[in-house]
């Protein structure tokens, strides 16, 4: 299993890690360093160019990080797994911080056909496709209520706010109703794809 590397969670994990080790990671024998200590610490391995991804330090164009990577780092960070830490960030709300930043996705600004990607806590991610008339149908869902085909009505997407979505349908005979996402924390992605 592989997780979008541009997440808030992923962000704060690397902060974490960062402060237990003292320094910020930004060369690639940082990388190497952090390699070593973990190995030390919890006799686990991950090289270094996949820690380099992890921190969007290398320029190979990966944007994926595997959960494997995830639980070790977060074993190493908190003595716990990934999904341990997204619960201890919930609890902390310290994930508000990263997540504020009112980027808007406004329908006036789509055309028919357009996707987004929205995520939000604890690791819930959809690919939506715009129909037109401030209408959106799900093309891809993972962890979420939402399923490939419901549809929904929005005329805009905040980062860091929840997400309320009217005339919500899982099918076509569906009464529509109201959905809404990230009532604690908000959408944490948001992207045109």
């Amino acid at each position: 299993m592989t997780i979008k590397s541009d997440i808030p969670q992923i962000c704060a994990l690397r902060e974490r890690v960062e402060k237990k080790i003292g320094k910020t990671l930004n060369t690639h024998s940082d990388f190497v360093e952090l390699t070593s200590l973990i190995e030390l610490e919890l006799r686990q391995h991950i090289s270094e160019s996949t820690l380099e991804r992890v921190w969007n330090y290398s320029t190979r164009g990966y944007d994926n990080v595997s959960l494997r990577t995830l639980n070790v780092l977060s074993n190493f960070a908190i003595k716990n797994n990934w999904n341990s830490f997204c619960d201890l960030l919930k609890k902390e709300n310290k994930i508000e911080s990263e997540v504020f930043n009112l980027e808007v996705i406004s329908t006036e600004d789509l055309k028919v056909g357009d996707k987004i990607r929205i995520g939000w806590m604890p690791n819930r991610l959809c690919i939506i496709s715009y129909l037109g008339e401030n209408r959106f149908i799900a093309e891809e869902c993972e962890n979420s209520t939402m399923k490939k085909g419901d549809t929904f009505v929005c005329h805009q997407f905040i980062l860091g706010k929840e997400l309320v979505m009217s005339d919500f349908r899982q099918n076509s005979n569906d009464n529509g109703k109201i959905y809404i996402v990230g009532k604690e924390h908000g959408i944490t992605t948001l992207n045109l794809n």
